[in-house]
């Protein structure tokens, strides 16, 4: 079975020549989850791909943190923006850790969003800055992957 026959759902998406673009790419991540109000919530963040799960960093207090203790399941999507449209979209559980600093990967993350230098200046800034930061973790159990040139969604 080639990637390109691999069925939606199947984890074996991650390993796709465009999923891995998608997750090396300076694509912020759009994370959905459902708010402590009840209401869905989606909020782009900056993230890291570890090989096995997506890491992002968020304030220790922040409203989307006391959600997701609350209800950890999320879903994400790392989408272009231009025609065809490339579209990863991760289901899982997120896990939240608060750690004393900066979350490790959120800091170094600054590189590929940034860039080289002003990105080593934003990891540098946020070692020494950022306490009590938030280390989420979504570990996929379902993996979407759309490219409007071979994998079309389901309706087509």
């Amino acid at each position: 079975m080639t990637t390109d026959t691999i069925p939606q759902g199947d984890l074996r998406l991650l390993e796709h020549p465009t999923a891995l673009q998608l997750l090396e790419s300076a694509i912020p991540a759009r994370v959905g989850y459902i708010a402590i109000d009840g209401t869905p919530r989606v909020t782009p963040m900056w993230f890291a791909w570890n090989g096995d799960q997506l890491v992002f960093g968020a304030a220790g207090k922040s409203p989307k943190v006391k959600a997701l203790r609350a209800n950890p399941r999320v879903a994400v999507t790392i989408d272009t923006n231009d025609n065809p449209y490339e579209i990863l979209t991760i289901r899982g559980e997120a896990n939240v850790e608060i750690v004393p600093g900066a979350v490790p990967e959120y800091a170094e993350a600054g590189l590929r969003y940034m860039g080289p230098t002003q990105g080593a200046r934003f990891r540098d800034h946020a070692n020494s800055t950022m306490t009590n930061m938030a280390r989420i973790t979504v570990t996929p159990d379902w993996v979407s992957l759309i490219d409007f040139k071979i994998r079309f969604p389901s309706s087509y």
